[in-house]
């Protein structure tokens, strides 16, 4: 069975200050490692549960955090920035099934640590079909679009929470929130034994896992924090004013919603700042 995981940072069992996830030094060092142990946890489970082709798609920062010959599985790695779909590059209908590891709250809910969605110099909320969502729930859209279940997420319990609004997966909590820049952490080898765990047992129900439903039309609705970027947003296919600083993009096309949302991405990381 092939397995494809997206990996993100500042949902990882320790990892609670940018410093952390961004740069470089030891405090990135060890957040590259504790990334890294997390990664191979998932593996090991899925490897055990009956995968048997792992892709690992960067998604955090600059999307190039690892080194490749580190990840368990003989596991595929796509790495660098300016990939056309970003967070999700790479995945399509010869999948069985998805894992987001290490994914975080949205900028718009609860306190969560390192929270955002994709970009906090220019997004302050997102909207799936009136559902507020984290990065989760938008890159959802793309298992969507191409049929693949997603079995496990991994992060704080905000995450948890926010995702499992939109996604029927397994849920792995490696840590509690106290504020955007403190959490509870459970011990990385608790974390790496739950997590591999759950990446067993759903990898051997891949075939038979519910797949995300998001309905026959999907509606993102994106929040900005000043309505130049509303305005800016609109200039990318298919997006139009919808308020004051909100931009909605409407389709059945799911994979056209999130390319959508992702062109904005883009297109406003400029004008927001980042």
């Amino acid at each position: 069975m092939k397995l494809y995981i997206s990996f993100d940072m500042e949902g990882i069992s320790g990892v609670v200050d940018w410093d952390q996830a961004t740069g470089a030094g030891r405090d990135y060092e060890i957040g590259v490692g504790l990334t890294l142990d997390e990664i191979n946890a998932a593996i090991d489970g899925a490897v055990a549960g009956g995968a048997t082709e792992i892709v690992v798609n960067d998604s955090h920062w600059k999307m190039r955090n690892i080194d490749p010959s580190d990840l368990h599985g003989s596991a595929s790695y796509i790495s660098g920035s300016h990939k056309p779909m970003y967070m999700m590059q790479g995945l399509d209908e010869s999948f069985d099934m998805v894992f987001f590891v290490g994914y975080h709250g949205a900028i718009s809910g609860e306190s969560s640590v390192l929270s955002h969605t994709y970009n906090p110099s220019v997004f302050y909320k997102v909207e799936l079909n009136g559902v507020e969502v984290g990065e989760s729930g938008i890159n959802a859209l793309v298992a969507s679009a191409h049929g693949v279940p997603i079995g496990l997420v991994t992060g704080d319990s905000i995450t948890k929470e926010q995702a499992k609004a939109v996604i029927p997966a397994e849920m792995v909590v490696v840590k509690e929130s106290i504020s955007r820049f403190a959490a509870y952490n459970l011990h990385p080898r608790v974390a790496h034994k739950l997590i591999y765990e759950a990446a067993a047992n759903v990898m051997a129900r891949a075939k038979s896992w519910p797949k995300v439903e998001l309905g026959e039309v999907c509606e993102l609705t994106m929040h900005f924090l000043n309505s130049d970027l509303a305005e800016l947003a609109t200039w990318i296919k298919g997006v139009s004013r919808s308020g004051l600083r909100s931009a909605t993009v409407t389709s059945q096309d799911h994979l056209s919603v999130y390319q959508a949302f992702v062109g904005v991405s883009y297109i406003t990381r400029q004008a927001g700042g980042r």
